[in-house]
């Protein structure tokens, strides 16, 4: 199933998704050596890689949106798009409640229950990345419907079937 939202013939949603992926990984990281005695001003740096990361999340979403719209009723690719979709919010919304508290705060730092919450986080996220792969890598969601090791330029408008038998 082709994506519905693509920039020069690839789909948005996969490349929005490693920002904030990667930065909400790296707020926790920070929080944690933050909790345990770290520098300081690692606290305030996970608390920037948090909001850009949420942003970045909502981003993803919106795209991801496009995609999970289009899947058809009662297939499997549908359930694990639902559930990517939910593991996601429950992501965002974990980290939008952390994201929160901090806000106005006298420390940017998390300290122990917020870290608690964003482990728990963490964790949802890494099973909502590992069912985004599902969707792609076994179900085919977002993959062009010429794919192949053959195919040709994503920024060809002729489908590489077309060319092919052009050259018969």
């Amino acid at each position: 199933m082709e994506s519905r939202l693509k920039i020069l013939g690839h789909p948005v949603h996969p490349m929005l998704v490693m920002f904030p992926f990667a930065l909400l990984v790296t707020a926790v990281l920070f929080d944690i050596v933050d909790t345990v005695g770290g520098p300081d001003f690692l606290g305030e740096v996970a608390y920037w890689n948090l909001t850009v990361g949420l942003i970045g999340g909502l981003l993803a979403a919106a795209a991801g949106t496009f995609d999970l719209l289009a899947i058809p009723s009662g297939t499997r690719a549908k359930r694990v798009a639902l559930t990517h979709a939910a593991a996601n919010v429950a992501v965002i919304l974990l980290f939008a409640a952390v994201w929160a508290v901090r806000l106005n705060a006298d420390s940017r730092g998390a300290g122990g229950a917020l870290v608690a919450i964003e482990v728990v986080a963490l964790g949802i996220l890494g099973v909502g990345g590992w069912l985004g792969g599902e969707l792609v890598d076994r179900l085919g969601v977002g993959v062009d419907r010429d794919a192949g090791l053959d195919a040709s330029s994503s920024l060809r408008p002729v489908a590489a079937s077309q060319r092919m038998g052009d050259a018969r």
